[in-house]
């Protein structure tokens, strides 16, 4: 058996019996790879930063409440409880229907390159990028998130699945529907992305 699973175990046993610094270092252990999946997916840092303890604070009321069912999958369930926030995140954005740069995938700096680009290099890319950000909005849910996880949060489409608890044909069938629905949505307003 996995060692780093029965350590996981042997933490949450801790907390369970009132050592409270088991869970400090259960958290610790996966703080990174959470906080990075949660920067991957929101591209704020702030943002990130609170859901990121929203996430945490979830998962130890979940823990506190004896609804946690140990299965030896900590990390993948801390993972869904980040995605789920990040979910929960761009729902309450588009409901208020404000996107920010960083939401929109678009930082101007993170865009320079060697090369010095036009204004109008610029403005046509900011252009592209704001158009299919409006037309993965209008995609129903399913097919929205994974798109966001794929394109946005460069997972594979493996974890894809991990994350969303489907087959990856599943993931791959959404994907594909979702191009689909793209395609067919840019025909239909008459969209020039190049």
């Amino acid at each position: 058996m996995n060692v780093q699973v029965l350590s996981d175990q042997k933490l949450l046993n801790s907390y369970l019996s009132g050592d409270q610094r088991a869970i400090s270092k259960l958290i610790e252990r996966y703080s990174r790879r959470v906080r990075d999946y949660i920067n991957m997916m929101v591209k704020d840092r702030d943002i990130a930063d609170d859901i990121f303890q929203e996430t945490f604070i979830k998962a130890v009321r979940v823990i506190d409440d004896g609804r946690y069912t140990d299965n030896g999958k900590f990390l993948s369930w801390i993972l869904r409880i980040a995605h789920n926030q990040v979910i929960d995140h761009f729902r309450a954005q588009k409901q208020s229907r404000q996107v920010t740069e960083a939401e929109a995938g678009y930082d101007v700096l993170g865009t320079l390159r060697f090369a010095e680009r036009t204004v109008e290099d610029e403005l046509v890319s900011s252009q592209i990028e704001n158009d299919v950000r409006r037309l993965v909005e209008l995609l129903p849910d399913e097919q929205r998130e994974v798109v966001m996880m794929r394109y946005y949060g460069g997972l594979s489409f493996k974890e894809i699945a991990e994350q969303t608890d489907v087959s990856i044909n599943t993931a791959l069938g959404r994907m594909r529907y979702a191009l689909i629905n793209l395609r067919r949505m840019i025909k239909e307003k008459n969209l020039v992305l190049c």
